[in-house]
């Protein structure tokens, strides 16, 4: 016996009969009701993992039925019985949140094949939710609370991704979205979780930290190395490894992760043996690869080998239905931090968030929450809690200085001025400008070339 429960809901009793014969042949346990109100006494009842719903019946609709049941379990597949393909039932069922729907007269076989489909949707996604409610106990896990369908999809593109171990992935966005988040979700979801996951962000290291801490080093390799250094992809054999920020990995290096990616293997800094490794690699951007490909700083072999399976984590914008939920779910974890018995958000400030327009997206919600209820007391919080991150207030002189503000340049901007500003200041010198800047003289180069500056911008 398979063991899932399957309730069909329709008035012809020919029809039930005839389905819940060769859905029993399958090994399905099958509750039968004949119109509405029977329909959602047994969904009460009995909590059966599908339901096959037709949509004429005598004391409503299926239409009806689907959106009583919606409202109590989002996840449960239901799948509508129509007699025309495409009709306006069926567009308006799926809008509701019905799996899919099958057109009468019924063909078994294809129902059968919808319904296996259906199912272990629903198992891949009660797998990621379950696991983020216990992220969430543990450790905080709040900026992937999210009921919209934007945040949806990406559940299920995380459930199916996670099943795949050797798959690369590469996760966009724009920054504060919940990339590693995401990256975390996957591994944890796979069967590479009691495995290490190790992270790299590439935007904080230069080019010859970057490659002793991906590959590792031998003893005596350069100066300071003194004993034999295993790098991240050792460390992480058989688990995962993210690269965050991989947009800003200069060419070099690009090279050494394609083989990677490519052969499963690589050579540590300063030695000759190869080593071989199987690591899953998730790799994390908020630049515009393709443009990057354009601009010769990013290898299109590279973006193909990781763009495998992609994730578009979606901004706070495309999103604003979870606005509270993300709210809530901070408050929690911030009340625990800080033993602090705040009960939510004042309506007040509930319509100040939803109006807000949140350009740092998950991250500032977080930050925000984080500063009100860590200096704040009381029930509810209110709008004299709340102070938007305000850059030029938060970093005092130095905001002033490089014109950070609600209107101010981009970060892209703000990288490309002191790219300006550190030429300008050594005229043109580019090993001058480099130690000026704390980066290798190559990183300087290819960061010129990123933001088109020529030697004598």
């Amino acid at each position: 016996m398979r063991g899932e429960t399957i309730l069909i809901v329709d008035d012809e009793k020919l029809i039930r009969w005839s389905l819940k014969t060769e859905l029993a042949k399958e090994g399905f346990s099958v509750l039968e009701a004949q119109d509405v109100a029977e329909g959602l006494d047994l969904f009460k009842q009995h909590d059966p993992d599908l339901i096959i719903l037709d949509q004429k019946l005598p004391d409503g609709t299926g239409i009806d039925l689907l959106q009583q049941i919606k409202k109590g379990e989002q996840i449960l597949p239901v799948i509508m019985l129509t007699a025309y393909d495409k009709s306006d039932v069926a567009v308006q069922a799926m809008k509701l949140g019905a799996f899919d729907y099958v057109t009468k007269p019924v063909n078994m076989e294809e129902l059968k094949m919808v319904i296996e489909k259906a199912l272990e949707s629903t198992r891949l996604k009660r797998q990621v939710a379950h696991y983020l409610r216990e992220q969430e106990r543990i450790n905080g896990f709040c900026g992937m609370a999210g009921s919209s369908p934007a945040m949806k999809k990406i559940f299920s593109q995380i459930a199916r991704i996670a099943q795949s171990s050797g798959t690369t992935v590469l996760i966009t966005g724009e920054s504060g979205t919940g990339k590693e988040l995401a990256a975390k979700a996957i591994h944890f979801l796979s069967d590479r979780k009691e495995k290490p996951l190790m992270s790299v962000n590439f935007s904080a290291l230069t080019e010859s930290i970057i490659e002793s801490e991906l590959f590792g080093y031998e003893k005596g390799a350069f100066t300071d190395a003194k004993a034999q250094k295993k790098g991240l992809f050792e460390l992480a054999d058989g688990g995962t490894i993210f690269l965050d920020e991989i947009g800003d990995l200069v060419p070099k290096i690009q090279v050494k992760l394609l083989r990677v990616i490519e052969q499963k293997t690589f050579q540590r800094v300063g030695g000759t043996t190869d080593i071989t490794v199987d690591v899953r690699i998730i790799a994390a951007t908020n630049q515009p690869l393709e443009e990057l490909i354009e601009k010769n700083l990013f290898r299109p072999d590279l973006y193909y080998r990781l763009n495998v399976a992609a994730i578009q984590m979606p901004p706070v914008r495309e999103r604003e239905e979870d606005v509270i939920l993300l709210s809530e779910c901070f408050i929690e974890e911030f009340n625990l931090k800080f033993h602090k018995e705040f009960r939510g958000l004042s309506e007040e400030t509930k319509e100040l968030f939803l109006h807000h327009p949140w350009r740092g997206n998950v991250r500032e919600i977080k930050n925000v929450l984080e500063r009100a209820i860590l200096l704040g007391d009381g029930e509810l919080i209110t709008n004299d809690h709340i102070e938007f991150m305000r850059p030029q207030k938060a970093l005092g002189s130095n905001a002033a200085i490089l014109g950070v503000g609600d209107d101010g340049p981009s970060l892209f901007e703000l990288e490309r001025q002191a790219l300006v500003h550190a030429l300008e200041k050594t005229h043109h010198n580019q090993t001058h400008a480099a130690r000026l800047l704390k980066i290798s003289r190559d990183t300087l180069r290819y960061r010129m070339k990123k933001f088109g500056l020529s030697s004598h911008e």
